[in-house]
């Protein structure tokens, strides 16, 4: 018989309330400063809301670039930027310490509104959406470890949920702020004032209130069975992620495809609405339905995959997606779009915060920071993928084309998950057994 005394091993049973050196785990042990979190991750989103509506109408009537590879430019700088600084965050936050890389996040991202509201060229942009990457890698990566610290391994996908969604519900509200701002005031500078204020706020509440949450992690860790696996390299680490664990690597891939889809949404999506004759105040509705849909749901599904389980509804909200695509694809009316869009919204509300409790579920607290890390490398590198792949079919053949390849790759997205994930969340036993 297993004494009370000591815990049960890491993603089995409910934790305890208190680790040895006195450090308490658990959403309402660490309410304050997981709300606060919460509200410094939806400022992160704002910041990458800014640009979701404006940015690909400036590329085409400020900068009047008319390849569309050449139009996704900042969309690859940002998703490639993001990316690499993913990766070196996870790092960085156990070398370190989380909050000195959240810090460094906001510092980045200083310069970002005066290069987008007054850039004088195309290169500026490009380059604000370098910093706006470093920025986002950096706050946003380290948002998502410093919740996973806190709340330990019983409601990760609760704390994913809420995390992704106040992300999520700030790009849709800022999206569609600034399409009513550039209705009535123009593309710039008016649109890119907000997220200066974003700006300033975040920089504040991460540098006075925004306590480190390191040692949540090693209280948990020293919960546990000492492994072999603790002792990974970052090498070791990158490759299990990416390759060697199914149920790591089936999210790392699906992660990498639901960003693809961000991009076409992001890039493509507003050009396909506007050659159709939708306003800019339409095309920013439509812009923020799909996140607001996502930020929304993800309340609902990070919660659901902690008592269902993770591998089916990242499955069902894959092939969810494809089909939301397809419909974008074959629409002409603002009401199908919506339509779409809202759909579209579900199947990734399922999938985004059921994807980071996977890498929370499988990964040892002494070497998650860095799974993170890896596991947002390919998923953000889907930004950059779909920049190149999206362009590069709207050019060579037309926009509609690019859509519809994109639902075929996610739906075979879906299928990899089904056939090659396992499930990482156990159920409970029973008592008695």
């Amino acid at each position: 018989m297993t004494s009370s005394k000591f815990p049960t091993p890491l993603g089995q049973g409910g934790p305890p309330s208190a680790t040895p050196g006195g450090i308490r785990l658990g959403l309402r042990a660490n309410l304050t400063q997981f709300t606060l979190l919460v509200v410094v991750n939806a400022l992160v989103g704002g910041m990458l809301g800014q640009e979701r509506t404006v940015l690909p109408l400036l590329a085409d009537d400020v900068f009047h670039l008319s390849a569309y590879t050449a139009a996704l430019t900042y969309i690859l700088a940002f998703g490639t930027t993001k990316a690499i600084t993913n990766f070196f965050a996870g790092t960085w936050s156990d070398r370190y310490g989380r909050k000195p890389v959240l810090i460094a996040g906001w510092l980045i991202a200083l310069p970002v509104p005066a290069m987008l509201a007054w850039g004088p060229s195309w290169a500026w942009i490009i380059a604000a959406n370098v910093l706006l990457g470093m920025n986002q890698g950096l706050t946003w990566s380290t948002t998502v470890i410093m919740k996973i610290d806190l709340v330990g391994p019983e409601r990760r996908g609760l704390a994913m949920g809420f995390n992704e969604a106040a992300g999520y519900l700030a790009v849709a509200a800022t999206a569609m702020a600034t399409g009513a701002i550039a209705e009535h005031a123009g593309l710039r500078p008016e649109p890119f004032l907000l997220s200066a204020a974003y700006l300033v706020l975040a920089l504040a509440l991460s540098t006075v209130f925004v306590r480190e949450t390191r040692d949540h992690a090693r209280a948990e860790a020293a919960l546990h069975p000492v492994q072999t696996a603790t002792e990974m390299t970052t090498a070791q680490i990158a490759r299990r992620t990416s390759l060697t664990d199914k149920a790591l690597s089936a999210a790392s891939q699906a992660g990498l495809v639901n960003n693809l889809n961000d991009a076409l949404a992001w890039g493509i999506f507003p050009l396909l609405f506007a050659a159709h004759g939708l306003s800019i105040a339409q095309i920013g509705v439509l812009a923020a339905l799909y996140p607001a849909v996502w930020g929304a749901g993800q309340m609902l599904t990070g919660w659901w995959s902690d008592h269902i389980g993770r591998k089916h509804l990242i499955t069902a909200g894959m092939l969810l997606q494809a089909a939301a695509i397809a419909l974008v694809a074959a629409g002409t009316t603002f009401s199908v779009w919506a339509t779409a869009q809202i759909l579209l919204g579900i199947g990734t509300a399922l999938v985004y915060p059921t994807l980071l409790a996977v890498i929370g579920d499988v990964a040892h607290p002494a070497w998650r920071a860095r799974a993170v890390g890896v596991y947002r490398l390919w998923r953000d590198g889907g930004f950059a993928v779909g920049a190149l792949v999206a362009g590069a079919l709207a050019d060579a053949y037309s926009l509609t084309t690019a859509i519809w390849a994109v639902a075929a790759l996610t739906a075979a997205s879906g299928l990899v998950v089904a056939v090659r994930m396992y499930e990482t969340h156990p159920r409970p036993t029973p008592a008695g057994n």
